[in-house]
């Protein structure tokens, strides 16, 4: 174990303690006498030195020692029991800490830096157990060293180092719930990193010298490299999560949503961990999106075809139990709660601990021994069996009375000009046959003796390994579904390895009244499926005729009535036409549903985000797994042809019959089967890839051979030279080969590196929002580039400040045109940016600004309005400057419900204009005035056109001279401020309308200075309107 460094002298220690190991700065030591077998003196003394002073040696018997050359004293940092447990702290010492220390000059630099280091690790190991005064006393000192708000909620601290010029600097490494922060103070040093989650790009393992272990975390403009962690893959586990939930939350307009098992609970270090293995199980098994890791238990599962238990893990949610075996591959079970009869315990014994018996229908039952915390598990389930039958009785009883429209055959529509009607009504009719049945002749004699050994290889493993979802999954099961799952039983299979059938049985009659409430239905998304109907396996008999047509438009109707968060994508139309050849429409649309929202989470919504990040995955694979390939096309537009890879998932680059089969393999094995299958074909092809210079002729190759890949069954077509093996031109032979060579890359693995590049594809779109947003509104304004994008980046860091610390009701958001603010992120802004001196007038200017820029009445303003609000206040002149203060203090920007203490504001002399003008076609006038004015506004660049202002009345002039006045009396030349600001508004009063000679009113016996104060200026000016009798006029 570590230990607090402790100072002794180095003589004095080296004579009791035999010295095992030792490099330039460590020495790893045994206690003289422990381990010696002859009996000596020496060490019969030493131990029983150390029983009368009982000695903590007697316990530890080795220790680590670190000696700076040329010091007269050591430090011990560590001890161990065994020579096993000191030796791994040796180890960690060489592999982080050795090479390190050499590029210290001043050798006495190197005690701090290390006994600092062991320090952090102690903390480190005992950070879990840290009381509530020691997390409240962290917290305080990040708030005080960084600035950050009481709220900004501390996850996790760890010890490391960052780099720096070559030389690492020990600190401390925050993670908050949107900063990563660090902070060091080393021989008078301090050094400070603060960075957002929102502006982390990438987080990866480098090496950096003799520094193998170095996290690095990219940012715009720069990264940074920490290293010498205690664990190194839990930091960047944690690091990746934590800015990969922030991009999802603060950068909506990628479409992610934030997993619902962070949603209502508070963001932990235990929940990250709760959170990233309910990930891995939900991919490892294909589970629904919902649901979330409630128990983990060791145990061993009996499995009947190895005759024996197999050790594993079992893991339960709300409505499955999933066993995964401890070595990969052997056996893996998935059973839905829906298919439980029963979780009883059995009586226990020395041969079977604790077994639990699960009975499922079908006459099954699954025992499983040396469950841990048997009693508690039981009671969990046995109560989660209860709330989903009372939940499904339910469900049944509210759709009981809703009859689906089913035929039992499907209709044909035939095109006659005076039969429209009935064409459309028949349209919705389901169909409950799959279209293959429909539009097949004859099955030749040796395709139909194929297919009859392969039902016959099926029947046999269906009695070995059992039939239905709750089958036992292994490396059978795997070449079986290589080889081509049977016509007759595609269906059936598709919907119990994927689990669809599951969600059908759950939900009966769901996909009819979807149907039916999707009837008439006009969206964006029902214009999208009717453009692609026919371009959906065009050449295939059964989408040359209505029927099959229809059946695959209420498929994907059905859908994008069921997930309209997701609503229709490109290449589900080819999914769906492909499972309708062999399944019905209801199994057909529950397969879409999984595959959607369960296989590929994220691929098909607007942004296909999800097939994206699996691009940049591939990329990343390829460079390591096939790096030939992966280095020489680095810039190559692979993504082109290898995007509809993913998308289709292989359906349109082979001939139907050997994408079933990828299909089959996906259904079976889920996203790995297409990683595997895709480093394969570009592996097949690393020859002719790398010495194509032509990036049309290296993708020609690609889909030239897939072309020509065919199944077993059919007659192969050879390749051209070069084009590769002959072998592969069998899809069961290259699915072979793609799992042989790339069969370790798994669900688990696939999970983690989403994570990581997930961050670099929101980023992408980040800067693509920002860079469509800058193009649109330059054109249109004074201001430069640069001038933009730091006004971009400003309106930005309020948005995020409002999502980081607001009050949880933001409604501030992120659309085509960049960042919208509401009211008071508005106000923060305007405080910010206006060129006026702040006062008392700010809040009530910058309420009046806003509620003038708002053209749609959404109380949001765009980034490209915002822009153009300061470049009238920065870039126009100063009679367009002075026009839009005007319009501030006329409706619509004056409201007349604004608080006034004037004793002016009263019925008779506050307006002489009515609130509302009741117009024939119900518009108000005031929103007629609005629209008005903001096309006058868009044309003020026309500066030598004249245009006229509107009138201002008399409490209107008020409101405008008080904010004149706030404007400037704050301003040191008060006097000269106020002349200007005077002349300002005698030129408004004026316009070519008043009279050389001023004339006060009645109540003013004297001439009265304008000069001398802001109240008897303003009330001068009003004896000018009333003298003149410029009041109607205004």
């Amino acid at each position: 174990m570590w230990l607090t460094p402790e100072e002794q002298p180095a003589k004095t220690a080296l004579k009791l303690w035999v010295t095992e190991k030792s490099n330039d700065f460590f020495l790893l030591q045994r206690r003289r006498g422990h381990g010696d077998t002859g009996g000596k003196f020496t060490g019969m003394l030493v131990g029983a030195l150390d029983t009368v002073l009982d000695s903590n040696a007697r316990v530890t018997p080795f220790r680590i020692l670190l000696q700076v050359p040329g010091s007269a004293v050591t430090w011990i940092i560590a001890s161990g029991a065994s020579l096993e447990e000191v030796k791994s702290h040796w180890c960690w010492l060489e592999v982080n800490l050795l090479d390190s220390l050499h590029v210290f000059e001043n050798k006495e630099d190197i005690a701090s830096f290390v006994n600092g280091k062991i320090k952090g690790l102690i903390a480190d190991e005992s950070g879990g157990q840290q009381d509530p005064e020691g997390s409240r006393e962290v917290a305080v000192r990040l708030e005080q060293r960084f600035g950050l708000p009481p709220c900004e909620r501390l996850i996790a601290q760890l010890t490391c180092c960052l780099w720096k010029s070559h030389v690492p600097r020990q600190g401390w490494l925050y993670l908050t719930h949107h900063h990563l922060a660090f902070y060091s103070y080393l021989l008078g040093k301090e050094v400070k990193v603060l960075i957002p989650w929102a502006e982390v790009t990438d987080v990866e393992r480098v090496c950096v010298g003799r520094v193998t272990e170095v996290l690095r975390v990219s940012s715009r403009g720069r990264h940074r490299d920490f290293s010498m962690f205690l664990d190194t893959h839990d930091a960047v586990a944690t690091i990746t999560q934590l800015a990969d939930l922030t991009l999802r939350t603060v950068l909506p307009h990628a479409g992610l949503r934030t997993p619902h098992t962070l949603i209502h609970t508070p963001l932990t270090k235990r929940a990250l961990e709760e959170h990233r293995l309910t990930q891995e199980v939900l991919c490892v098994f294909g589970l629904p999106r919902r649901e979330s890791v409630c128990e983990v238990r060791v145990c061993a599962l009996w499995t009947p075809h190895l005759r024996a238990h197999t050790h594993g893990t079992l893991y339960t949610t709300h409505s499955y139990l999933c066993f995964s075996s401890r070595d990969t591959g052997v056996c893996s079970l998935l059973i839905p709660l829906s298919e439980v009869l029963s979780v009883e315990k059995a009586e226990s014994s020395s041969v079977l601990p604790d077994p639990v018996i699960v009975s499922v229908r079908g006459r099954r039952a699954f025992q499983m021994v040396g469950v841990c915390e048997r009693d508690t598990l039981l009671h969990a389930l046995t109560d989660r069996l209860r709330t989903l039958r009372w939940t499904h009785a339910i469900y049944k009883g509210q759709h009981t009375q809703h009859t689906p429209t089913i035929s039992a055959t499907p209709y044909y529509t035939f095109c006659y000009d005076t039969d429209g009607e009935a064409d459309g009504s028949q349209r919705h009719v389901i169909s409950t046959r799959p279209l293959i049945s429909l539009h097949q002749s004859a099955m030749p004699k040796h395709k139909s003796a194929l297919e009859r050994r392969k039902e016959a290889l099926w029947q046999e493993h269906f009695e070995e390994f059992g039939r239905g979802v709750h089958m036992f999954r292994t490396a059978h099961l795997h070449k079986l579904v290589a080889m081509g799952i049977p016509e007759s039983l595609r269906a059936e299979l598709w919907l119990t390895l994927s689990d669809a059938g599951s969600e059908m049985a759950w939900h009966p009659g769901y996909y009819a009244e979807l149907v039916t409430r999707s009837l008439g239905e006009v969206t964006v998304a029902t214009e999208e499926i009717e453009r692609d109907l026919h371009r959906s396996l065009p050449e295939h008999p059964a989408f040359q005729s209505q029927s099959g047509i229809d059946a695959l438009r209420r498929v994907l109707r059905a859908y994008a009535h069921h997930n309209t968060h997701i609503g229709y994508c490109q290449s589900m139309n080819i999914v769906a036409s492909v499972l309708l050849l062999y399944a019905r429409e209801e199994e057909v649309f529950w397969l879409l549903v999984t595959i959607c929202e369960r296989m590929l989470p994220d691929y098909f919504n607007r942004q296909v985000i999800g097939a994206q990040v699996d691009q940049s995955v591939f990329e990343a694979l390829l460079c390591e797994r096939v790096p030939d390939v992966g280095q020489t096309r680095a810039e190559c537009a692979l993504a082109s042809v290898t995007l509809s890879w993913f998308l289709t998932l292989f359906l349109s680059a082979l001939p139907l019959a050997s994408g079933l089969v990828v299909l089959d393999s996906f259904l079976c094995r889920g996203a790995p089967a297409i990683f595997q299958l895709a480093l394969c074909v570009t592996h097949t092809h690393t020859h002719t890839l790398t010495a194509s210079t032509d990036e049309g002729h290296a993708l020609m190759v690609l889909s030239s051979f897939l072309e020509q890949v065919r199944h077993d069954e059919e007659e192969c077509v050879c390749l051209d030279d070069g084009a590769g093996p002959a072998e592969h031109t069998h899809i069961t032979a290259l699915l072979k080969e793609a799992y042989e060579r790339f069969g370790d890359i798994t669900a688990t693995q696939l999970e983690q590196l989403r994570s990581r590049h997930r961050i670099t594809v929101l980023q992408s779109h980040e800067d693509t929002t920002k860079e469509n947003a800058l193009r649109l509104v330059t054109p249109e304004v004074s201001l430069s580039v640069e001038e933009l994008s730091d006004l971009y980046d400003f309106i930005k860091t309020e948005h995020l400040m409002s999502v980081y610390w607001g009050d949880g009701v933001c409604v501030s958001g992120v659309c085509s045109e960049g960042y919208q603010l509401d009211l008071p992120q508005f106000k923060s802004v305007y405080a910010a940016l206006s060129p006026w001196e702040q006062g008392l007038h700010t809040d009530t200017v910058a309420r009046r600004t806003f509620t003038l820029l708002d053209q749609s009445n959404n109380n949001l303003l765009t980034f490209t309005q915002i822009a153009h609000w300061l470049d009238t206040l920065y870039c126009e002149d100063l009679n367009v400057k002075i026009k839009w203060l005007y319009r501030l203090h006329i409706p619509p920007a004056l409201m007349d419900s604004e608080d006034d203490s004037s004793p002016l504001k009263s019925p008779l002399l506050s307006t002489a204009r009515p609130l509302q003008v009741d117009r024939p076609n119900g518009e108000s006038g005031y929103e007629e005035q609005l629209k008005q004015m903001l096309k006058d506004l868009a044309k003020e660049k026309e500066k030598d056109a004249d245009k006229p202002l509107p009138p201002m009345t008399q409490r209107e002039f008020i409101q405008f001279c008080k904010t004149l006045s706030n404007m400037f009396h704050t301003h040191t030349h008060t006097h000269t401020h106020i002349h200007t600001h005077t002349h300002t508004n005698v030129c408004y009063i004026c316009r070519g309308t008043l009279s050389s000679s001023v004339r006060l009113c009645p109540t003013c016996s004297t001439h009265t200075h304008i000069h001398t104060h802001t109240y008897t200026h303003t009330h001068t000016l009003m004896c000018v309107i009333f003298a003149e009798g410029l009041y109607p006029v205004l």
